[in-house]
């Protein structure tokens, strides 16, 4: 894919021919009123929703100068309510995805997007949806259970995090955000989706699934689609359910559509043509596979001198906040146990672990309440925090790419981050392969434990 918007090819326009939405969004020049009326829903609303009462809002609260080379959220026409919330969140500029869509799917062109995690897509297409469904209200009443925008990810923790983020974006208006994933109560979602306004549903193709044959859940009037990491639901063989979801919501030419992948096979390629209609395709990849503010190194050691060498490397980076992969569930928990017993503050984050407790865990390694994950790769995509300075893999991964996903976990939002990798007898030969895979030779070192 180019590092450009490409033109839609089309028999007469390059406008996607969607009957849903005219294909200019109005000028929001009374957005004030609009504020005004948004607080008078929002107050009528019961308190269960969680929302605050708003006061009147002007985007000359918010000043953000010009800057060339720059986006500004100003620049995008977007509802006043929607500034609101960004301003609220700390953001000022776009970032570079955000600036190559929004400006595509403000006017209501399906995406194709290829970006890592850490670039800022999920606020890109939660933006475009919000300001969609608050230019354009429903016009009668619906059941509850009917949702408005659909939001498909791969992993617990990532469709978690997308709606924890919808939240914050959704804050100032009477948007609702409800969350179906597997591993947390069901009746707890299925009362959720009985009582409150589905107006944007962020959920796993498996638990989702189960609530929409049952019909619990109504996706035949979704206006607005987003598949999130659409490589890795296909690794993690979810293509066929995420099929039979799509199936149930309106045709694509009745509804928007926005992918998102950080890779491109062809099996994807072909799929993200058949689901979108007329789709503008975005490329934002950076040159090299992984990002340059990582400093990586990998410690040949022996295997019985792992241990040894990494509660060093704890020891000597004290308060670090730290993610240290493992290949299996019995090794994450052996180093937990003996983490655990060196006194370091530490808990584990894996595939048995209960969801219930996989996200307190994670809400509290963000918080700074726990110093030191462990945590397996069926979770490392699913672990987007700011500010880890180091990630340690204890183990290779078996899967090269998968090497680049764990130490993406650090040195995001520009910030330095540092990797060190283990590498003994058992794994080594994974070394140059993980090498072409990252582009460039990555700095080896003998490591022992001069603690002894």
């Amino acid at each position: 894919m180019e590092n450009q918007i490409q033109e839609a090819p089309s028999e007469n326009s390059t406008k996607p021919k969607r009957t849903r939405r005219p294909n200019k969004r109005p000028k929001n020049n009374d957005d004030a009123l609009n504020a005004v009326q948004a607080n008078a829903q929002v107050n009528e609303e019961t308190p269960s929703t969680g929302r605050a009462q708003n006061s009147i809002w002007s985007i000359e609260d918010f000043p953000v100068a010009k800057v060339e080379g720059k986006l500004r959220f100003h620049d995008l026409n977007l509802p006043d309510r929607v500034i609101k919330s960004i301003a609220e969140m700390g953001f000022e500029y776009c970032s570079e995805i955000q600036a190559e869509t929004l400006p595509m799917t403000l006017l209501g062109y399906d995406i194709i997007g290829q970006a890592q995690t850490g670039t800022g897509k999920t606020a890109a297409f939660l933006i475009a949806m919000i300001s969609d469904f608050l230019d354009y209200p429903l016009e009668e009443k619906r059941p509850n259970n009917f949702a408005r925008g659909l939001i498909i990810a791969p992993t617990r923790e990532l469709a978690i995090q997308i709606a924890d983020e919808a939240i914050k974006l959704t804050s100032n208006c009477h948007l609702n955000v409800v969350t179906l994933v597997g591993g947390l109560s069901y009746e707890k979602q299925k009362i959720a989706l009985e009582t409150e306004n589905v107006d944007i549903l962020v959920a796993t193709p498996g638990r989702l699934l189960d609530f929409a044959r049952s019909r619990k859940v109504q996706l035949g009037k979704v206006e607005c689609l987003v598949l999130d990491e659409a490589d890795r639901m296909l690794s993690m063989g979810f293509i066929p359910d995420v099929k039979s979801i799509i199936r149930m919501t309106p045709h694509k030419e009745l509804r928007q559509t926005m992918l998102f992948s950080a890779t491109f096979p062809k099996d994807i390629q072909a799929l993200a043509q058949q689901w979108t209609y007329f789709p503008k395709e975005v490329s934002v990849v950076p040159k090299e596979a992984t990002n340059q503010n990582i400093d990586q190194v990998i410690y040949t050691v022996e295997a019985d001198q792992k241990w040894p060498v990494l509660k060093q490397l704890i020891n000597e980076n004290g308060g670090q906040r730290t993610i240290i992969f493992a290949n299996r569930r019995d090794e994450t928990r052996d180093l937990y146990e003996r983490l655990r017993k060196a006194n370091i503050n530490c808990a584990i984050l894996s595939g048995e672990v209960a969801q219930d407790k996989r996200v307190k865990t994670l809400n509290n390694f963000k918080e700074g309440i726990i110093q030191v994950l462990v945590a397996t790769d069926v979770a490392g995509r699913g672990i987007h925090v700011d500010n880890v300075e180091l990630v340690v893999n204890y183990s290779l991964p078996e899967d090269p790419e998968d090497y680049v996903h764990r130490i993406g976990r650090t040195g995001r939002g520009g910030e330095t981050g540092k990797s060190v990798s283990f590498a003994s007898e058992d794994d080594a030969f994974m070394i140059p392969e993980i090498e072409r895979v990252v582009g460039e030779s990555i700095r080896c070192e003998y490591m022992v434990d001069t603690s002894l």
